[in-house]
């Protein structure tokens, strides 16, 4: 064979080789960056399990309570955090079909659930009105050396608005005060806390929501079921096309209507109602732990004496509790006071003043984080359509 030809040849064979090669590693880092993605995917799932799970570890006395609603929003501030993540990494499986259509739907709930934050927030600030009467009781009963009945007729007058206030909560055609509230709008904050709001107004200026207040004919019940309509776990085929993240955005959504739904179960809120139909298929790693939480909320909501509260929250039907047990105490007093009758209502006083004093401390971090919330959602809600829309997002 000439040289020439063999040196062709030889050419030949090693381009081929390096195309062969070059396909092999393009196969190889393909199949590496799958794996990655299924390990990330299962990662998110996993981490969704074990903060619902620890929500489920506190025994009866914890559910609902203001510190096991608090570890809910952070359990939802985490979640949240690395779906966003997951998203902004896999930008290019986003844009593609069903995948956009996916995050879109989950960016329209979420818009559902910043009227659901204003809600919440209104009844926060029922409760502090709630309050100020419990603190003119306890401003009447509370370190006197003696109790006469100019006191006592104070704190049943007290005792008595308060009742008409929470009752009136149960309806729902009350009309909440501070309805028009929201987090959009100025607040009773520290000059430290308005200085960090200034700063997120600066960063999401360009948002406005469609939902900065709550109307009198806005209604919770009707808002959670917005929130769930055609909510569905994904096809096979919707998985394969979205290599996975399907079942990511299915999860977020069920994490969404949970968290709203229990708000909702938990503070006064306008026309509360929590018969929402939720449902996961089991093959979710962290169906086990929701759907529990959810089924004792549901029973916590069904018991006599819980059946026509304003909330479930722990703290408040403590309160409502003692003040109803302080009340008939009040009534059936007779002057001058026995030693007896007095050292009862010293007790209850200072029962109820435990009550209202935990109460007050564990609002304004529950409302802090509400909002921590709200704007949580505006920005990955803003990001979101930034991407869908092809511009880059403000933290690019």
């Amino acid at each position: 064979m000439p040289a020439t030809d063999y040196q062709g040849s030889s050419a030949a064979f090693s381009i081929g080789r390096s195309i062969l090669s070059l396909r092999r590693d393009q196969a190889v880092h393909s199949m590496e960056a799958t794996h990655d993605l299924e390990l990330e995917l299962d990662a998110f799932q996993k981490q969704i399990m074990d903060r619902f799970a620890d929500l489920t570890s506190g025994g009866p006395e914890d559910l609902l309570s203001l510190a096991w609603v608090r570890k809910l929003l952070d359990a939802f501030l985490c979640c949240q955090e690395e779906f966003r993540a997951i998203l902004f990494n896999r930008r290019a499986l986003v844009l593609r079909p069903p995948m956009d259509r996916m995050v879109t739907e989950y960016l329209e709930r979420s818009v559902k659930a910043l009227d659901v934050c204003n809600a919440i927030r209104d009844g926060i600030e029922q409760v502090r009105q709630w309050e100020k009467l419990i603190e003119i009781v306890l401003c009447a009963l509370e370190n006197h050396k003696t109790l006469g009945e100019g006191q006592f007729r104070r704190a049943k007058k007290a005792l008595i608005e308060l009742a008409i206030a929470m009752l009136d909560e149960k309806d729902p055609n009350a009309v909440i005060a501070h309805r028009n509230r929201s987090f959009g709008r100025g607040n009773n904050s520290s000059p430290r806390d308005h200085h960090h709001s200034q700063h997120q107004n600066r960063s999401l200026g360009h948002f406005r929501s469609l939902s900065w207040s709550v109307s009198r004919s806005w209604s919770a019940a009707r808002q959670l079921q917005a929130i769930g309509t055609n909510l569905t776990a994904p096809k096979g085929n919707e998985l394969v096309a979205t290599n996975g993240l399907a079942a990511v955005v299915y999860t977020m959504n069920s994490v969404l209507l949970f968290v709203m739904w229990a708000l909702v179960a938990a503070i006064p809120c306008q026309d509360r109602g929590l018969q929402v139909h939720f449902s996961v298929p089991r093959q979710f790693v962290w169906s086990g732990p929701v759907l529990s939480l959810h089924e004792r909320i549901l029973e916590e909501s069904k018991k006599r004496d819980r059946k026509n509260a304003c909330g479930l929250l722990r703290e408040l039907h403590q309160l409502e509790r003692c003040a109803r047990v302080l009340s008939e105490l009040a009534d059936s007093v007779q002057f001058p006071l026995s030693d007896e009758k007095e050292m009862e209502v010293r007790q209850r006083v200072q029962e109820l003043s435990q009550v209202c004093q935990a109460m007050e401390e564990g609002l304004d971090p529950l409302e802090r984080q509400v909002r921590e919330v709200f704007h949580r959602i505006v920005q990955s809600r803003t990001e979101g359509l930034d991407s869908l829309g092809g511009r880059p997002s403000n933290s690019e």
